[in-house]
């Protein structure tokens, strides 16, 4: 239940934005027992995992797919109902120049692809895949990705294509990244292959809300924090929609760079720290085309999430450019939301520049819009012909789109590159009782690493108090 802003409320803690770090944040330390505030400033909970109606259409936001974790981590942090909805997406697809394949994504089919179709040993196929699992965060490992493909697959760009591009569309990541946080990522997602949420974003949101209510978190919606109140260097409360709320910590999942720069202001923080801040590298952003199908008509199975480009070789460059070949299709099929008026949907993705599309207003703007359409469809043609025929809506978001919604500088959607954790963590030596989650270190994003790093935020803020 959403909840008025009042002037003179009292709470231990604010969590600012509901993304599903901030969400998860809120959950653990209400069932903890402290009085917590949830603050977001659109209509809908969920910031990137959000979703919109259309016509008789319901379109989820971010890419939907995600490791096998996330049934451990919502049954642990959420409820075992949420967690029963988590369902394997067994048909993922690979279509580009070099190969034509089709993978449940998981280690044990990753590596009889990699031995019967790219002709790797299997000794040398295990040794890559054990590398990977040893790799943590706190290693000093300075190699880059590219660096870990060239010693494992030397020359091999269809193998380093086949590892690299679903990381790629997964966190921004590129083959001069760290080599860790690649490993990472990578181990988390090829274990027991890719899930999502049978129900769809809105129905997970719908249960979230329902579990944050039952455990106490008042939720305000509509309701933008435009401040962190300090005293002392200390925090004591925000202030939104014109109302300041006291508290006694703050978990921000706003952007991390939007919180030290405009929520708080860099005057609060100490010289070394603002060094720190002015080298941490925003990610890039992204753009969708949403594709939905007439009621009467159906499409054939063609795969739950296919990674498709017309470009020769793997480049991480190309991956984002402006006119890029590449691009992901999520399908929607009924049993995606099996509640429901049998519907189909589709949605493509592509990783963006934010400069490329800023730079745009108007007519320019509405027309490369409409570009991404075309491109999307006539690229969709190739796996469901005639499918013009069938379609009764598109429409398509990009980089200025997530601006207008999260706040994120330069629209991005996987918030920063490696450097970015470290300055999320350390907000709390900085500023007593403030804290980060969401997405930053390209480790911590996606759905799986957003949740599980509200949860450790979450834990150091609960320490705290």
């Amino acid at each position: 239940m959403t909840k008025n802003l009042e002037q003179g409320m009292v709470y231990d803690i604010a969590v600012i934005g509901s993304g599903l770090a901030g969400l998860t944040a809120a959950n653990y330390l209400a069932k903890l027992g402290y009085r917590v505030a949830l603050f977001e400033q659109h209509y809908v909970l969920g910031g990137l995992a959000a979703y919109f109606s259309r016509k008789n259409h319901i379109f989820d936001i971010s890419l939907h797919g995600f490791p096998g974790g996330m049934i451990k981590s919502c049954r642990k942090y959420w409820s075992p109902e949420i967690a029963d909805h988590i369902v394997q997406l067994k048909r993922i697809r690979f279509v580009n120049p070099q190969f034509d394949i089709e993978t449940t994504f998981t280690r044990e089919d990753f590596t009889r692809i990699l031995i019967e179709k790219f002709y790797i040993t299997p000794e040398k196929v295990e040794n890559f895949f054990n590398k990977l699992r040893q790799m943590n965060f706190y290693d000093n490992d300075r190699r880059c990705t590219r660096d870990i493909f060239e010693e494992f697959f030397p020359g091999r760009s269809d193998v380093h294509r086949l590892l690299m591009e679903p990381i790629a569309y997964a966190n921004g990541s590129t083959l001069d990244d760290a080599a860790i946080t690649y490993g990472i990522v990578f181990s988390n997602f090829i274990g027991k292959g890719v899930y999502t949420f049978e129900g769809g974003t809105d129905l997970l949101i719908k249960k979230i809300a329902e579990e944050l209510t039952h455990n106490g978190v008042d939720i305000f919606k509509r309701s933008r924090v435009e401040r962190i109140l300090l005293n002392n260097a200390r925090v004591v409360g925000v202030h939104a929609n014109g109302v300041d709320v006291k508290c006694r910590a703050i978990l921000s999942n706003a952007h991390v760079l939007n919180t030290v720069e405009n929520l708080v202001g860099k005057e609060h923080f100490s010289s070394e720290f603002l060094t720190k801040v002015s080298k941490t590298r925003i990610n890039n952003s992204s753009c969708q085309v949403y594709i939905g199908i007439k009621s009467a008509e159906t499409i054939d199975d063609i795969g739950d999430l296919i990674f498709t480009s017309e470009n020769e070789r793997f480049d991480s460059e190309e991956l984002k450019d402006f006119y890029t070949k590449s691009r992901t299709f999520s399908l929607y099929y009924p049993k995606t939301r099996p509640n429901e008026k049998p519907m189909y949907a589709i949605v493509a993705s592509m990783n963006a520049n934010w400069d490329d599309w800023n730079r745009l207003d108007g007519e320019n703007y509405r027309r490369e819009k409409n570009r991404i359409i075309e491109e999307s469809v006539q690229c969709l043609e190739k796996f469901v012909p005639h499918i013009r025929e069938k379609i009764d809506h598109t429409e398509s978001a990009t980089p200025k789109t997530f601006f207008r919604y999260t706040n994120h500088p330069c629209g991005t959607s996987f918030g920063t590159k490696f450097e970015g954790l470290e300055i999320s963590m350390g907000l709390p030596e900085e500023i007593p009782g403030l804290y980060h989650a969401g997405s930053v270190g390209i480790i911590m994003s996606g759905w799986l690493g957003a949740m599980n790093y509200g949860v450790i935020a979450a834990h150091k803020l609960a320490s705290h108090l």
